[in-house]
């Protein structure tokens, strides 16, 4: 039964699992000492970050833009304007804001390109408000390069030092005394007490002209409230709330300026020409007003309009009936020639000025039918009956329009005819009067579209210098420059959270790919992730301090676990066989993974078991056993006994616990020439068949597989060979290679050995320690 429950539990070792959540989780816990510190340093380091990390803040102020084109004209009449909706493009404003030549303005005007700052003893804060204000004494383009000045406040005066650690010493009141090999002139601002600002420390920072430009286009953001919004949103990020409201502020002001200018321009250019029109205007006047009056004085006139009344109507009415004649004779004609070059069934013209009421109303019934064919022909073929019958009553009409047409030229030439009779008989009584009077009346004339002119420009210069005067602003501040009293940057809960996440995350990082580059041999779960069939009998704690069994009653967790691993090695033996007369192999794939130490702990269990025990040291090149039981190299052991038959075996066999006499060990004996060549004779197997005899367990510590071959040559001899390995020292490439040993059937019914399992990565070890 016992077997049974081994064989399934040994099964379920070597079953390759799935990903276990929270044993990787758990797998981190006994690390929490590592995570504690390092969320503690990260949460120190964002608040050192919260400390001195500048403090950023956001300014914004709005605007509406105003339409000036629907401004109120007050020299138009209110009923005569158009209201409409805004044609203001949002889009260019903005760009009109954000130009170059606009913001150099604002630079320029508040002296942008000049920074200041409080240095602290650790944070370095930019300020707006100085007790003293710098001036440049060179060109603006003539910096390529930012300039740095250190500026401290002493009793005598300025101390500065510049970028090279140049000192210099400047008075504050004294101006012959600026020294000339600075950049700048330097004055103390008004109402500053200098020893409020002692033992304070300033940075000056003087930027190139259009990297300052630059600098302020970036950090501006303009927006409208929405696609329709007339108002748009000026956001500035800075360090100092006040530098940015003020910055905002000028920039609505140019802005606004800007917009006046222009406008006020259209006014300044428009007065400036009615002005050069005047001069010359007044100049005409002034000649057409004195030739009229040298004519009347040479020639005697006076009014002649009563004595010539009469003829002179006589004669402007016939005029005038000509002319209207004239006209209808020409529209006539047109209209002839239209008619006669028109399409077939196209629409004539209509009411173009002919006074021929009949000619006017075959037209209009003409084109009636020409639109009711038009109708007809949507719906119809153009051989329809109906279709035809208009169509024929058009060409009829056509014929009868042209007809009309020629009989109301005729009669118009007969009446042009008649009236040029009755104008010439006009014109010759009106000849009569003084052919002067005629060049007085083109004088008055000359004289008439003057004066009107002149009165028109004196009309559009008052208007113009009204539309100057009052010239509407370019925007309406809707706010003035805000900084909302909660920084954007930093966040505290942002980077306080980030902070603590990062804390956790270095940790867990560190040991995820520490343990992913890491390729040894932890615990039981490599074994089981491995495709191996070797059985893992037990794992070994890790113990800081003693690990050497030396009582037999040692009740201890080192003890207990070693009892274990004797207890479990039973179920290992072949099922004919009890545990008596057995040899036990303690081997590793090499050097340092504690074989030997598992070989004496491993007897010593045995012993305690009241099993006759005889550890054998078998590693004939790399011998330690010797050092558990304070011997040196030299004592007599299996090598002196192997090269020289004759030996006894007590020669080469002691008690190995002062308080049993149960336990005795072979040690290794002197270091020979030639181990293979040894353990290759028969004098090893008739040793273990003579120490079979005499003991229930014999346990030999034999050499690594890997390095040598001296383990392979003595395989037979073993009942089990027990394979160590030691946690986070063995390459899991030996559980390959010990199972390829295994299936070549190179070492004999083996089994897994894991020592040195920290507790981490086991369970606990109390007294249910590992038991299979």
């Amino acid at each position: 039964m016992k077997d049974e429950v081994f064989e399934r539990e040994i099964e379920s070792m070597n079953k390759v699992n799935t990903f276990d959540f929270l044993k990787f989780i758990k797998s981190f816990v006994g690390y929490w000492p590592y995570f504690l510190i390092s969320l503690i340093i990260a949460l120190f380091a964002g608040f050192l970050y919260l400390r001195y990390a500048p403090i950023v803040y956001t300014s914004v102020t709005r605007v509406k833009v105003i339409d000036d084109s629907s401004e109120t004209d007050i020299a138009k009449d209110p009923m005569d304007i158009v209201w409409s909706d805004s044609k203001i493009n949002m889009d260019n404003e903005i760009a009109v804001i954000q130009s170059y030549r606009l913001l150099s303005q604002v630079v320029d005007s508040l002296d942008l390109n000049i920074a200041y700052y409080y240095m602290g003893s650790i944070k370095t804060s930019e300020i707006w408000e100085v007790p003293f204000k710098v001036q440049e004494q060179i060109k603006l383009d003539s910096i390529t390069s930012p300039l740095s000045f250190y500026v401290e406040l002493e009793v005598s005066g300025f101390k500065i030092t510049d970028q090279d650690e140049l000192t210099y010493e400047v008075p504050y009141f004294d101006e012959d005394s600026i020294n000339r090999s600075l950049p700048f002139k330097i004055n103390l601002t008004e109402e500053i007490k200098v020893n409020d600002y002692k033992n304070k420390k300033y940075l000056v920072m003087i930027y190139p002209f259009k990297e300052s430009v630059s600098n302020l286009t970036n950090s501006l953001f303009i927006q409208t409230l929405n696609k329709k919004s007339e108002i748009l949103e000026l956001y500035m990020f800075g360090e100092n709330p006040l530098k940015s409201e003020t910055v905002l502020n000028k920039i609505v002001e140019v802005f606004n300026a800007d917009g006046v200018k222009d406008r006020q321009q259209v006014s300044k250019r428009t007065l400036k020409f009615i002005d050069e029109r005047f001069a010359y205007l007044t100049q005409e006047l002034d000649s057409i007003e004195g030739g009229k009056q040298n004519f009347k004085t040479q020639n005697n006139l006076s009014y002649i309009e009563a004595d010539a009344g009469s003829s002179l109507n006589r004669k402007a009415v016939t005029e005038d009936e000509v002319n209207t004649l004239e006209t209808q004779i020409s529209l006539t004609r047109s209209f002839k020639r239209t008619v006669e070059r028109q399409d077939q069934y196209m629409l004539l013209p209509v009411n173009i000025g002919l006074e021929n009421g009949s000619l006017n109303a075959l037209v209009a019934n003409y084109n009636e039918m020409a639109l009711e064919r038009e109708k007809l022909l949507v719906s119809v073929g153009e051989s329809h009956p109906t279709l035809v019958n208009i169509s024929s009553q058009l060409d009829r009409a056509k014929l009868n329009i042209l007809k009309t047409v020629k009989v109301n030229e005729s009669q118009l030439q007969t009446s042009l005819f008649r009236l040029n009779q009755e104008k010439d008989k006009a014109s010759s009584i009106f000849s009569e009067l003084p052919e002067k009077e005629k060049r007085l009346r083109a004088i008055e004339r000359q004289q008439s579209i003057k004066e009107n002119l002149f009165l028109l420009l004196l009309q559009k210069r008052e208007e113009a210098a009204i539309s100057l005067a009052i010239t509407a602003p370019s925007v309406k501040i809707v706010d003035y420059g805000l900084t909302d009293a909660k920084p954007i940057s930093p966040k505290k809960m942002m980077i306080m959270g980030v902070a603590g996440l990062v804390g956790l995350l270095l940790p867990f990082l560190f040991f995820y790919i520490k343990w992913s580059m890491d390729n040894s041999i932890h615990d039981s779960s490599d074994f089981n992730n491995s495709s191996t069939k070797i059985p893992l009998l037990a794992e070994i704690p890790h113990f800081k301090d003693e690990r050497v069994l030396v009582d037999i009653n040692d009740r201890s967790v080192l003890g207990e676990s070693f009892r274990i691993l004797a207890n479990n090695i039973k179920y290992m033996l072949p099922k004919n066989k009890s545990l008596s007369e057995q040899v036990i192999y303690v081997t590793s794939a090499d050097m340092g993974e504690g074989k030997s130490l598992i070989a004496h702990n491993l007897a010593v269990a045995f012993t305690s078991m009241n099993k006759k025990v005889l550890l054998v040291g078998a590693d004939l090149r790399s011998p330690q056993l010797h050092t558990f039981f304070f011997k040196g190299r030299s004592t007599l052991g299996l090598t002196d006994y192997l090269q020289n038959s004759s030996l006894d075996l007590n020669d080469v066999i002691f008690y190995g616990l002062e308080n049993s006499d149960a336990l005795s060990v072979c040690l290794s004996g002197n270091i020979p020439h030639n181990a293979p060549q040894l353990l290759a004779n028969q004098n090893f197997e008739s040793f273990i068949t003579l120490v079979k005899a005499k003991f229930d367990i014999v346990i030999v510590d034999t050499a690594p597989t890997e390095p040598v071959i001296d383990t392979f040559l003595i395989s037979d001899c073993a009942d089990v060979t027990l394979y160590v390995a030691r946690a986070g020292y063995t390459d899991k490439k030996v559980l390959e290679t010990s199972n390829n040993l295994r299936n070549q059937n190179k070492l004999e019914n083996m089994a897994y050995v894991l020592n040195d399992v920290h507790a981490i990565n086991t369970k606990s070890y109390r007294y249910g320690y590992g038991d299979i």
